[in-house]
């Protein structure tokens, strides 16, 4: 398998947990998004929307993070993503589709990048919006996770699931951006237990060489 990612980009890290707690290797193939890379024509003849991650598995090309984690626990079902019978994984789904579906949409770079060369924003304005919808949604997840006897040390149950292959990249995030996190504990909790594993900690941003 091979995975076109970018070392900073949250749905790439997601998909690097993922493959990491399937003890699954992949050719990593960084596509830099600050210098542009994603819109070269070779790498736009594989991923018509230029976007990353991408994995390529045989004949197979598949964009967006949540398809190709859920692809590789389908694939590689052993240690379960989606654990449970059909209520717990739709609450894992509903909890990754909180982060992925509501927060992750409004502040990717290019959202961020229209922000300031289109609609004008000041850096500091910016970074006001980036917060807002980080710090607003985040809450939703606080509250999804602090009600529910569900939640164990993870997300879902005391084992990772696609909902902590989501949390960890958006509150990683979160912090090099200076969001407020002090009312989300639940939140930051699962955070650090999900860090405690080589599986996150080994696939973060600083650990690949383009982010030196």
């Amino acid at each position: 398998m091979q995975l076109y990612h970018y070392f900073r980009s949250s749905a790439s890290y997601r998909v690097r947990i993922a493959l990491a707690l399937k003890g699954l290797d992949a050719e990593l193939l960084p596509v830099h998004l600050l210098r542009n890379e994603q819109l070269a024509e070779a790498f736009a003849a594989i991923a018509p929307a230029r976007l990353v991650p991408l994995l390529v598995d045989d004949e197979v090309l598949l964009p967006q993070s949540m398809a190709i984690i859920e692809y590789l626990d389908e694939t590689h079902p052993s240690p379960s993503l989606l654990p449970g019978n059909a209520a717990a994984r739709a609450r894992i789904r509903a909890l990754a589709q909180d982060m992925a579906c509501e927060i992750h949409p409004l502040n990717n770079l290019r959202v961020l990048r229209y922000l300031v060369h289109e609609m004008k924003l000041s850096e500091d304005d910016k970074n006001r919006w980036y917060r807002h919808w980080v710090e607003t949604g985040l809450e939703v997840v606080e509250k999804q996770l602090a009600s529910s006897a569900a939640t164990g040390r993870f997300c879902h149950g005391d084992t990772p699931t696609l909902a902590d292959c989501v949390l960890v990249p958006q509150v990683h995030n979160a912090k090099r951006m200076n969001c407020g996190l002090g009312h989300v504990p639940t939140v930051m909790r699962v955070f650090d237990e999900c860090m405690a594993l080589a599986a996150f900690s080994s696939t973060q941003p600083s650990a690949y060489p383009e982010s030196a």
